[in-house]
C-alpha cells in the first residue's frame, strides 16, 4: 500500500498470523513494533489511551507523517505480535488518499512496516517495493511515487517528558511548539521501528561526511556540484525536503552500480535534516 512517506507491507493489526508472514516476509526481528494505521482519532482512541499532549499532536498532524506511542488499550485490536509484546501501541493516519480509502473500506487498523526486505533501504516507488517483497502480497497498489520519502517521525507518549523515538519530516521544532521539550529516546527507543543501529542499508558501504567520491565509489551529492557517472545529486538546490524524498531512490540506485562504497555528501544538521541524517547514519551502522 502507499503512503505519502514511503510503501507499506499491509495486514490485519489484529491477526497474529497475518502479522507473522508480514515479519516473514521483511526478514524482520520479532522485537521490532510495527505501527498501527488507523483513519484518524476515532479510531486510535480505541486502541490507546491518549493524553492532552497526543490529542494536541494528533489534531495538528494527522492525517500525517507522525507516529504516536502511547499505553495500549485492553483487547486485541493491535495483536501482542504487532505490538512485539509491549504496554504500548504506534499509531498513525497516514495522509495518502489511496491508504486512507483503504483504511475506511477495510473498517479496521493495518500494520504496515516499510515494504522492504529487512534493513533494507524504503522503497519510495510502486516498483521497489514491488521488487523487495511483492512476491509475498496477495495485492499490490500503484499510488505512484511518496510525495514525503522519508518514514514518519515518531513521539512517545507516556509517563515523563516526551521523547523523540525516530526523527521525521514533522520536525522537532513543530512538536516542541506544541507540547513542549523533547527529550532523547534513551529505554524508549525499543518502542519504535527502524531503531537498529544497521538499517536502510545499501550493499556499499556506506561513509558519510565525503567532500567528494574516492575511487570506485559512487557518490550522493547536496547542493550544487559537478554531474557526472556515479554520482547522485540529493538537491541540487540544497532543499532538504527535496533531498528527504529522493533519499532511499538514490541509495538504491547508487547500490545498483555495484560501486566499492556510498560516500554521502555532508547533510545541514537543523530541521529536517536531523532525519535525513539519522537515516543516514543507520545506514552506515554508525549508531543503535
Amino acid at each position: 500500500m502507499p503512503t505519502e512517506t514511503v510503501y507499506g507491507l499491509a495486514c490485519d493489526a489484529a491477526n497474529p498470523l497475518a502479522v507473522a508472514r508480514v515479519f516473514e516476509a521483511k526478514g524482520r526481528p520479532r522485537f521490532n513494533p510495527l505501527i498501527a494505521h488507523v483513519t484518524g482519532l476515532d479510531q486510535a482512541r480505541k486502541l490507546a489511551r491518549l493524553d492532552s499532549r497526543a490529542l494536541s499532536l494528533a489534531q495538528a498532524f494527522w492525517p500525517g507523517a507522525l507516529t504516536i506511542v502511547a499505553p495500549a488499550m485492553g483487547g486485541q485490536r493491535v495483536c501482542d505480535l504487532a505490538r512485539a509484546g509491549l504496554d504500548t501501541v504506534a499509531l498513525r493516519a497516514p495522509a495518502h488518499p489511496m491508504a486512507q480509502a483503504l483504511l475506511a473500506g477495510f473498517g479496521r487498523p493495518l500494520v504496515a512496516p516499510s515494504a522492504n526486505r529487512s534493513g533494507r533501504p524504503s522503497p519510495t516507488t510502486f516498483v521497489d517495493a514491488v521488487t523487495e517483497t511483492g512476491e509475498f502480497a496477495a495485492a499490490a497498489l500503484d499510488g505512484g511515487p511518496c510525495r514525503i520519502g522519508l518514514e514518519s517521525t515518531v513521539v512517545a507518549l507516556l509517563d515523563g517528558p516526551p521523547r523523540l523515538l525516530r526523527p521525521g519530516s514533522v520536525t522537532r521544532d513543530q512538536i516542541e511548539s506544541l507540547i513542549g521539550p523533547l527529550a532523547e529516546a534513551e529505554g524508549d527507543a525499543r518502542r519504535s521501528p527502524g531503531r537498529m543501529a544497521r538499517h536502510y542499508a545499501p550493499v556499499a558501504p556506506v561513509r558519510l561526511e565525503a567532500a567528494a567520491a574516492r575511487p570506485g565509489e559512487a557518490y550522493l551529492a547536496f547542493g550544487p556540484t559537478a554531474a557526472g557517472p556515479g554520482v547522485f545529486n540529493l538537491s541540487a538546490a540544497g532543499d532538504l525536503a527535496e533531498a528527504a524524498a529522493n533519499l532511499f531512490a538514490f541509495l538504491r540506485a547508487a547500490d545498483a552500480t555495484h560501486p566499492e562504497a556510498i560516500a554521502v555528501a555532508p547533510i545541514p544538521p537543523g530541521g529536517l535534516g536531523e532525519a535525513v541524517n539519522d537515516r543516514l547514519r543507520r545506514a552506515a551502522g554508525h549508531i543503535g
